[in-house]
C-alpha cells in the first residue's frame, strides 16, 4: 500500500541537501571535514542526522560545549548507537566478567538506570528524602535526557517540536506526589489555559479537524476540512466515498440503532469488551467496507492498535467519532452507543475534555518538565528559574557529568548488568556495569533503581526470581513514529483547513500543525508566512496478528526502515495533501526530524484475549517488586504511558529504597 515510486525522488526533492539524511542500514553522506557537527549547530543550518556518530569519531562527547542533541535532525528518538549495545545483550553478549581495570571506583548513594521521565523523578523524590548531600548517578543510553519526552529544535531553538511525550494529560487526576513535583518545579498548568495556548488560532485560521482520503483506498485523493460539518450528510457528500458507503456512514454517525437487540446492558457491555471494532462494524452494524476502512487507524495514535485489535466497547465511547475529539470536545456519546443504552465509562463536560487534551503542553512537550528536573538536580546547568525561561534555555550539557557535582547524569551508556555484592538480603551494594564508547565500566551504588523498559530488566538483572522475569517480558510496549517537518511557511496547510487531518489509510495517520502555544520569549507562528512544524504520527500495526506480535513486528519494521524511506513517505503523502493548497515540497520542507520509538508506549495488559487478573497478578505488578536493593520504577510498571504515571512509579521506588535505609538505620 505505502510503495512508491523511487524514480520519482527529484520531483519529491529527495535530491535536495536540507538536514535529512543517516547512516542507517548502509545509507551513508559524506560529511565534509570542515563541517564538524558543532559548527553546523552554531552556524544554525542544523547537522546531518549522520553527526550522532560523527561527534563520537572525531571526539566531541558530552563534555564538549559543541555537544548540543536537540539540534540534531535525522533519525532521532532511538538513534543510531543508543540501542546496539542492549540489543548485543539480549543476543548473548556478556559483560559481567571484564576485569578489574573497568572499576571506575565511583561511588553512590543511588544509581539509577534511565535517564527518562520516571528516572528523573526518582532522583528527584530521592534527595528530596535524603538531603541535598546525596550522591546520585543517572545513566542513560541516549545522547538525550528525558526518554521519550523529547526536544527537536529547528533555527537553533526559534522553532521547537515534540518528539514523544506531549502533554500533561489528565492534570486533575494526578496524584498528590506528581502534582507536587510539578508545583515543585514551577509549573501552573492553568496558565496553559488562561495564557499560553492560544485558543481561537484555528478558527481564526479557518482551520478544523479534517480527513485525507487516499485514492489507493477510496478512489481518489482528497482532504476534506471538517468532519461531520455542517452536517454528517453534508460532510459525506464531499468525500469520494462511494454512494452506499456515504449512506452507511451517516446512519452510523446519526441513527441511534441497537446493533444487539435481545440482550441486558451487561450482556452488551461484556460482548462489545471482548469484540473488536471492526467486526462490530462489519458483521453488526454492517456498514460498507469503506466506511471500515474509514474507521481503520481512528484510534491508532492513542491505543496503538488498528481497529481489528481495538475494543468495540471503548470504540463506541468514544464519542461523536472524529468530529470534535481534535477541537478539545469529545461529544457527546457515539449514536451506536446511545441506540445501545451504553454508558461512557467516565463523562466529561466539553471543558473538561478540552482542558485534560489541550491547553497542558509546553512547545516541547513534556520535555521541558524533563529539563525542569535536570535544572533543579543540577544548578547552573541552564539558566532561568521559571517554567516560561526553561522553553528557550539552552543546556549546558558540559555541566551534566562533573565530579563536583552531586547529581550526574551520563548520557551514551548503556547499562548491561546489575548484581548485589552479595546475598540480596543482607549485601549493603550493588555493582552497576555499564558500556560507554564500547568499553565496560563499572560503578557502585547503596541502592539501584531501574528506571528502563521492562523487557531489558531480566538480561540485566538475571539473579531475579523467575517469576518476576517471566512477568517483565511479557509487557511488549507499542511502536511508534512522531516526525516533525519543518516548513518554511505554512499558508498551504491554511488553504487546505487543517487543523489535524486523519489518514486512516496512509503512511501516517495523523497529520497536524503543532498546538499554537507561545511562552516566555518563544512564540508560535503568527501568520501563515512564519516557519512552522508539522506534526506526523505513524503506528507500525500488522492487522491480522495478536496485539503484542503485532508490535513486535511493528518494532522489526522501525529498526529496518531507512530514514531515506521515511523522507520519501513524508514528501509523497503532504504533495498529496497540501498540493492543491500550493505546497511544493522541494521547496517547502526545510528540515525533517523523525522520532523513532520502536519502544514507546507501555503495554497496559488490557488487549483483546488479555485475562482479566486480579490487581495483584497483573504482570507489571507482579515485575515491579523489589529485589534487595534493586527496585523498577518506569512507565512499564505503572502498566501506561502517561507522565504522572511514570513519576508515581518514580516516587513509589524511592519509598521502597528509603524504607531499606531507615530499616537499617533502626537495627544499627
Amino acid at each position: 500500500m505505502y510503495e512508491i515510486d523511487i524514480s520519482q525522488d527529484r520531483a519529491l526533492g529527495i535530491d535536495r541537501q536540507i538536514t535529512r539524511r543517516d547512516f542507517l542500514n548502509g545509507v551513508a553522506l559524506t560529511v565534509g571535514a570542515s563541517l564538524l557537527p558543532g559548527e553546523l549547530l552554531a552556524q544554525n543550518s542544523g547537522p546531518d542526522p549522520s553527526a550522532q556518530e560523527y561527534f563520537l569519531s572525531k571526539g566531541i562527547t558530552q563534555q564538549d560545549p559543541r555537544y548540543y542533541p536537540p539540534q540534531l535532525t535525522g533519525m532521532r528518538g532511538s538513534h543510531p548507537g543508543s540501542f546496539e549495545v542492549a540489543h548485543a545483550l539480549r543476543d548473548g553478549k556478556h559483560w559481567e566478567s571484564v576485569g578489574a581495570d573497568a572499576d571506575t571506583g565511583e561511588r553512590y548513594d543511588l544509581v539509577v538506570v534511565g535517564g527518562g521521565i520516571s528516572g528523573l523523578a526518582t532522583a528527584y523524590f530521592y534527595r528530596q528524602a535524603n538531603g541535598p548531600q546525596s550522591k546520585i548517578l543517572v545513566l542513560d543510553n541516549h545522547d538525550d535526557f528525558g526518554g521519550h519526552a523529547k526536544r527537536n529544535e529547528f533555527r537553533a531553538g526559534k522553532v521547537i517540536g515534540y518528539g514523544g511525550t506531549q502533554e500533561i494529560e489528565g492534570w486533575p487526576d494526578w496524584s498528590p506526589q506528581a502534582k507536587g513535583l510539578l508545583h515543585d518545579l514551577g509549573v501552573d498548568p492553568n496558565l496553559f489555559q488562561t495564557t499560553y495556548y492560544e485558543k481561537d488560532f484555528r478558527s481564526n485560521h479557518g482551520l478544523k479537524h479534517s480527513m485525507f482520503f487516499n485514492k489507493e483506498t477510496f478512489g481518489a485523493d482528497a482532504v476534506v476540512s471538517g468532519v461531520g460539518l455542517p452536517t454528517w450528510e453534508a460532510f459525506a457528500a464531499r468525500t469520494p466515498l462511494s454512494e452506499n458507503a456515504r449512506k452507511d456512514l451517516v446512519r452510523f454517525q446519526t441513527a441511534k440503532v441497537d446493533y444487539l437487540p435481545g440482550l441486558s446492558l451487561q450482556e452488551k457491555t461484556a460482548k462489545l469488551a471482548k469484540m473488536s471494532f471492526q467486526t462490530f462494524l462489519a458483521e453488526y452494524a454492517k456498514v460498507d467496507p469503506q466506511v471500515v476502512a474509514y474507521f481503520q487507524s481512528f484510534a491508532a495514535g492513542g491505543f496503538g492498535v488498528q481497529i481489528d485489535q481495538m475494543p468495540a466497547l471503548i470504540s463506541l465511547w468514544s464519542g461523536d467519532f472524529l468530529k470534535t475529539y481534535w477541537d478539545g470536545n469529545q461529544g457527546p456519546t457515539s449514536a451506536a452507543a446511545e441506540g445501545m443504552g451504553l454508558k461512557r465509562e467516565r463523562e466529561f463536560s466539553s471543558g473538561d475534555a478540552s482542558d485534560r487534551f489541550l491547553y497542558y503542553h509546553f512547545p516541547d512537550g513534556n520535555a521541558s518538565i524533563a529539563r525542569l528536573m535536570v535544572r533543579s538536580l543540577i544548578p547552573g546547568c541552564a539558566p532561568g528559574h521559571t517554567m516560561e525561561d526553561i522553553v528557550t534555555a539552552k543546556m549546558d550539557y558540559t555541566k551534566l557529568d562533573q565530579p563536583s557535582s552531586k547529581v550526574r547524569i551520563r548520557l551514551n551508556s548503556t547499562a548491561v548488568h546489575v548484581k548485589h555484592l552479595g546475598d540480596p538480603a543482607s549485601t549493603k551494594e550493588v555493582e552497576v556495569t555499564y558500556v560507554y564508547d564500547g568499553k565496560a565500566r563499572k560503578v557502585r551504588g547503596a541502592g539501584c533503581v531501574l528506571a528502563c523498559y521492562n523487557a531489558i530488566i531480566p538480561y540485566l538483572c538475571p539473579e531475579l526470581p523467575q517469576k518476576q522475569k517471566d512477568a517483565l517480558a511479557m509487557g511488549v510496549k507499542v511502536p511508534l513514529v512522531y516526525t516533525n517537518v519543518q516548513l518554511r511557511k505554512w499558508t498551504s496547510v491554511q488553504k487546505q483547513g487543517i487543523a489535524m487531518a486523519y489518514c486512516p489509510t496512509s503512511y501516517f495517520s495523523e497529520v497536524y500543525l503543532d498546538f499554537p502555544v507561545s511562552m516566555g520569549d518563544y512564540h508560535f507562528a503568527k501568520t501563515p508566512e512564519d516557519p512552522s512544524v508539522l506534526h506526523l504520527v505513524r503506528i507500525p500495526c500488522k492487522p491480522g496478528l495478536p496485539v503484542r506480535d503485532q508490535h513486535r513486528a511493528g518494532r522489526f519494521e522501525l529498526y529496518t526502515t531507512t530514514f531515506e524511506t521515511f523522507e520519501r513517505n513524508i514528501r509523497d503523502q503532504l504533495g498529496r495533501m497540501l498540493g492543491p493548497g500550493g505546497f511544493d515540497a522541494d521547496h517547502d520542507i526545510e528540515a525533517i526530524t523523525v522520532n523513532r520509538w520502536p519502544h514507546g508506549y507501555a503495554d497496559g495488559f488490557e488487549e483483546l484475549g488479555d485475562p482479566d487478573w486480579p490487581e495483584a497478578e497483573r504482570p507489571n505488578v507482579v515485575g515491579r517488586q523489589r529485589f534487595g536493593r534493586i527496585s523498577i520504577a518506569n512507565s512499564d510498571a505503572g502498566a501506561s504511558a502517561e507522565t504522572n504515571v511514570a513519576i508515581d512509579q518514580g516516587y513509589r521506588a524511592v519509598q521502597e529504597v528509603v524504607s531499606t535505609q531507615k530499616a537499617e538505620a533502626k537495627s544499627a
